[in-house]
């Protein structure tokens, strides 16, 4: 079936669309420092938001003074507040999900909020017709793909035709950041075909289709490839900021493992990121070569937080990554007014969404469907 988006935006109800002309409604739940919510602007106009955390609230209501928030616990929230949207967005909490904690799951004290924001739609007046959860890898691989199969049968008992993606950050920035998108779209609304695939694409690692093993009716999500990006971190650092001492660096370079010492000497690169680790019981200072920043993460222990081994003339010294530099590794815009505490800010940037990511998928995929499915019968 081949519906014309021109035709489709004429059917959006009158009263969102004298308001936003052009653009569909959005709820950003779990919304943190707003990344998303921008991200997804150039296509749907936010019309209800929310998250528990008062620091994520000051940091989303600084940058975006204009746009709805609601700062208060999922589980308080009723479907009769939240007003009707072409797109429910949750970026639920990852940690029991990460392969780096634990891993209680799906049914845990944190990412179990993800039933809270299923029990919210459930209220509501009108279903959003797109729905996306976002979470870490964890939430495929870990005990066999069970905590996935939870939510893609929740979410086709409650009608929606359901598939995951992943999508690494490391296609639009120079950072290793790969998350899983689930996306389930109304029974009822129009396929459009373009858009599916009969099995595994570019979209689907090893972990996506281990897990669409596991339950039935999986949709195979399909969209164009990205083009390579246009810089790598030794591009976005700032070497204009003081290093540590030689003292310190001195601290920190002797924690780096021989072969990555080797490496460095060997590399030809002026910057090179790593985290602190643990291994066989002792800290060391582990690297990587390929010009790409690992995974940002939220300061909460003592590896948390990224260090860069910078070459000055003939010798290396470290310092730890800025939060500005972290802000650009997640693609946020220019303007973006971080916390002044150097921990919120990263704590703001380590637990969102990379923006050029969910701008992607929404230009790529979600605005199509959207478009399709929201005021269809």
């Amino acid at each position: 079936m081949t519906t014309c988006l021109a035709n489709v935006l004429e059917d959006i109800p009158d009263q969102h669309q004298k308001k936003y002309p052009g653009k569909l409604p959005l709820l950003d739940f779990f919304a943190g420092s707003g990344l998303v919510s921008y991200a997804l602007s150039r296509y749907f106009d936010l019309v209800w938001s929310n998250d528990v955390c008062p620091k994520k609230a000051d940091v989303f209501r600084t940058n975006y003074p204009d746009k709805p928030f609601k700062l208060a616990s999922i589980a308080g929230i009723s479907g009769d507040d939240v007003p009707a949207a072409a797109l429910s967005w949750a970026s639920f909490p990852c940690q029991d999900l990460s392969l780096a904690g634990p891993a209680k799951g799906i049914r845990a004290s944190r990412s179990g909020l993800v039933w809270e924001w299923l029990r919210v739609m459930d209220t509501m007046k009108q279903k959003p017709p797109l729905v996306v959860a976002e979470n870490v890898i964890g939430l495929l691989s870990t005990h066999e793909g069970r905590h996935y199969a939870e939510l893609h049968n929740a979410l086709m008992s409650r009608g929606y035709r359901v598939g995951a993606i992943v999508l690494d950050a490391i296609h639009f920035v120079p950072q290793s950041r790969p998350r899983v998108f689930v996306i389930g779209v109304d029974v009822h609304a129009p396929r459009l075909r373009e858009f599916e695939s009969n099995g595994p694409n570019w979209l689907h690692p090893l972990a996506v289709i281990r897990a669409a093993a596991g339950v039935e009716s999986f949709v195979w999500w399909n969209m164009p490839q990205p083009r390579n990006r246009a810089q790598n971190l030794s591009d976005i650092v700032d070497l204009t900021i003081p290093c540590h001492d030689a003292a310190r660096s001195k601290k920190n370079l002797a924690l780096i493992p021989l072969n990555h010492l080797l490496r460095l000497n060997e590399c030809g690169l002026n910057v090179v990121p790593g985290y602190k680790r643990i291994r066989q019981g002792r800290q060391v200072l582990e690297l990587r070569f390929d010009d790409v920043a690992g995974c940002l993460r939220t300061p909460g222990g003592g590896s948390s937080k990224q260090f860069l081994v910078i070459r000055c003339g003939s010798q290396w010294r470290t310092r730890l990554l800025t939060p500005r530099e972290a802000a650009k590794l997640m693609g946020a815009p220019r303007g973006f007014i971080l916390p002044t505490s150097a921990n919120d800010a990263y704590r703001a940037m380590g637990d969102a969404v990379a923006v050029p990511v969910a701008r992607y998928l929404a230009k790529s995929l979600l605005s199509k469907i959207a478009a399709v499915s929201y005021g269809h019968p």
